[in-house]
């Protein structure tokens, strides 16, 4: 979701802004995946990176983070959206690490969409921590295998990604789910996030529906 502080310096005003404006397209594109009938989706929040920014403006994000939960909470759960945070949330402070573990469990058994909220996330730290996982329960020492990482990664149990969505115009990955897109459709959108619209998804879903996809066949 890229181009929210490009969008806000544009228009003169303050970065905040353009986060609080880009929440408004969050709201947006978790419509049109229940519209268009997508399974899952997973949005990229914050990442580890992120903590290199102005303490101003992460105090600020953490904030949005914390009254965005309180506010769209019982929206999620009325929707048959199930919410799961991947990320290292432990380093949250206490009151925002319970409104993720409640709302988390309120939502758990819901099935019309799955929402993945990548909050202090790096698809680098998540395959480091999974490869620790598993050899920190293991009594003996033995190969890794595929399906070992991809058991301790905080996407497990659900499907590769399919379709990435980067809006900004900037063309890279960012360190975004990098076991889990090993084989998506990347798709580059010049839109700064706070004007994505419904026109530049199904622009991406045409997108989408017309590559042919090989996985290393032909």
């Amino acid at each position: 979701m890229d181009g929210n502080g490009r969008w806000a310096k544009k228009k003169l005003l303050p970065r905040l802004v353009g986060h609080s404006k880009g929440l408004q397209s969050v709201r947006k594109i978790i419509e049109y995946c229940i519209k268009y009938n997508v399974n899952t989706l997973t949005i990229y929040a914050f990442s580890t990176e992120n903590w290199k920014r102005p303490i101003k403006e992460v105090d600020g994000l953490i904030k949005l983070f914390s009254e965005s939960i309180s506010r769209e909470s019982k929206k999620i759960h009325s929707n048959n959206i199930k919410l799961k945070f991947i990320g290292d949330t432990s380093i949250f402070t206490e009151p925002l690490q319970l409104k993720i573990k409640e709302i988390e469990r309120e939502t758990s058994r819901n099935k019309r969409l799955i929402l993945n909220v990548a909050l202090n996330y790096g698809g680098r730290l998540d395959i480091v921590n999974s490869v620790n996982s598993f050899y920190e329960n293991q009594k003996i020492i033995k190969k890794i295998t595929e399906k070992n990482i991809n058991s301790g990664l905080y996407t497990k149990g659900q499907f590769d990604v399919d379709l990435l969505i980067r809006t900004g115009g900037q063309q890279r990955m960012s360190n975004f789910l990098l076991w889990q897109s090993a084989y998506a459709e990347l798709y580059f959108s010049k839109k700064l996030w706070p004007d994505f619209d419904e026109k530049v998804f199904v622009n991406a879903l045409y997108f989408f529906q017309n590559t042919e996809r090989k996985f290393g066949s032909i």
